[in-house]
């Protein structure tokens, strides 16, 4: 294997990860800023404000784009796995 094709296999995992976890963390940091400004304008500094409804978002954004990750990290791992003898040999 050369150092190329370790580098590239690498950046298809890293891609692959942002690709799966971008819904959860663009949902998150969305309802972070509204619950944020709404903190500041009522100036409210309640830590369980701010936690608890990203939980609440993120286990809605798994639910909804679950199947959709799924489908994406099976593909990612189909296609490592058929491509297995090149790795190896």
């Amino acid at each position: 294997m050369s150092s190329e094709f370790v580098i590239r296999l690498a950046g298809e995992a890293v891609y692959t990860t942002l690709k799966a976890s971008a819904p959860m963390m663009l949902l998150a940091l969305a309802v972070g800023l509204i619950i944020s400004i709404f903190q500041a304008t009522t100036q409210i500094q309640e830590q369980t404000l701010a936690f608890v409804p990203k939980i609440v978002i993120v286990l809605i954004a798994i639910i909804a784009f679950g199947p959709w990750i799924l489908t994406t990290l099976v593909d990612f791992t189909y296609n490592l796995m058929s491509n297995l003898y090149k790795y190896v040999g």
